[in-house]
């Protein structure tokens, strides 16, 4: 059997003081932290990132309950993932699964390189090649969005999803101005609304979506309301999707998909436990004749370990792509961007494909610690 010994495992929290967004009216600007791990094996290393977010500046608690989690893989054998993801997930560590989803990451990276792969086709290579939506941050005014919508089509963009106020008058007001300005065109519209609706509330601003012709409307409700979100399903013909950010182990979303409370799942691989932890939700899903629209919002990292999932299932449609685009490349020496046709494609290198300026990330991290 293969064995590659687990040396080390550095972590490294750091922000780019730029990446700083709004996705509704409800929040203040949330700074974006990125949470890297590099996990060391003989001459060769996987990488992982996950990001979060927060209203108060950086976000140091991540890195910090890597610790508790990345030092039970020193010595280990890192090829063996599945494995060390049941031996991380049953740690008495916090955070979980967050907090052991970069390692995951990290290690399928790893055996990308050790096999000379790209991670997509490691993981089962449906394609390689995906369409790409651009996910607005939050404007105050409609002639904001209006221009972005003119930018991002001339960028090559087909699918646009908008973050709003999250006030139902409001919104309304922005889909019927894109609707006058933009909707003989032939592009995919989605709506985002951070589950602040009531229920009554999602209904009426559903309805108008329906006659739109918006392809989905997504966190219309809190995840947790599962018999509301079934509700509403039985009230409407547009697709419905959660936000994806509280229900993120597969116990939680299987229960949404046995509910019906969803025409899709909606989950991102580093909040579901990585690669692996995302790979079991999407298989689940399948069984249900259901997609899983990844997230893909975040920094490069985050991007790539989505987007390898995206392109090795079939039962995803998009990319999200956060715009604005350049500060989520931070420390990324090859950004992920759409072709002229909107489409985003795999890269070629091993594992994850994405290499990083370490020289910066070493400078620059807040919290850096070595595990032996």
């Amino acid at each position: 059997m293969k064995s590659l010994r687990i040396d080390s495992v550095d972590v490294f929290v750091l922000t780019n003081p730029e990446a700083r967004y709004r996705t509704s009216a409800h929040y203040d600007e949330l700074q974006i932290t990125n949470t890297v791990v590099r996990i060391n094996a003989g001459d060769t290393f996987g990488v992982g990132g996950a990001i979060s977010w927060t209203e108060g500046g950086v976000d140091t608690s991540l890195g910090r309950a890597i610790e508790h989690v990345g030092s039970s893989l020193i010595g280990q054998n890192a090829l063996n993932r599945g494995f060390l993801h049941e031996m991380m997930s049953n740690r008495c560590a916090s955070m979980l699964p967050f907090s052991l989803a970069p390692l995951d990451i990290a290690l399928w990276d790893l055996a990308g390189k050790t096999f000379d792969a790209p991670l997509y086709q490691l993981l089962g290579g449906h394609r390689d090649e995906i369409p790409a939506y651009a996910s607005t941050p939050f404007f105050e005014t409609i002639e904001e969005y209006l221009n972005m919508v003119a930018q991002h089509l001339d960028q090559g963009y087909q699918a646009i999803k908008f973050h709003t106020w999250c006030y139902p008058d409001k919104d309304l007001e922005l889909v019927n101005a894109v609707a006058d300005k933009y909707g003989d065109l032939d592009v995919t519209w989605m709506l985002d609304v951070e589950g602040r609706y009531t229920r009554h509330e999602a209904l009426r601003v559903g309805r108008r979506l329906e006659e739109l012709g918006y392809t989905w409307f997504e966190a219309p409700l809190p995840d947790n309301d599962l018999e509301g979100y079934r509700w509403l399903r039985s009230k409407l013909d547009i697709e419905i999707i959660p936000a994806g950010n509280e229900l993120v182990t597969l116990g939680l979303v299987q229960a949404g998909m046995s509910m019906g409370s969803w025409d899709h799942a909606r989950i991102d691989a580093t909040l579901a436990g990585g690669i692996t932890g995302a790979q079991r939700i999407m298989s689940a899903a399948q069984a249900h004749s259901m997609n899983v629209e990844l997230q893909s919002w975040g920094y490069t990292l985050s991007q790539a370990a989505n987007l390898h999932l995206m392109l090795a299932y079939p039962n995803c449609r998009y990319f999200e792509q956060a715009m604005p685009l350049e500060p989520m490349e931070y420390a990324a020496l090859d950004p992920i961007r759409i072709d002229s046709n909107g489409l985003v494609r795999a890269s070629d290198k091993p594992g994850l494909g994405v290499d990083l300026d370490w020289e910066l990330i070493e400078e620059q991290a807040l919290v850096k610690y070595t595990l032996r």
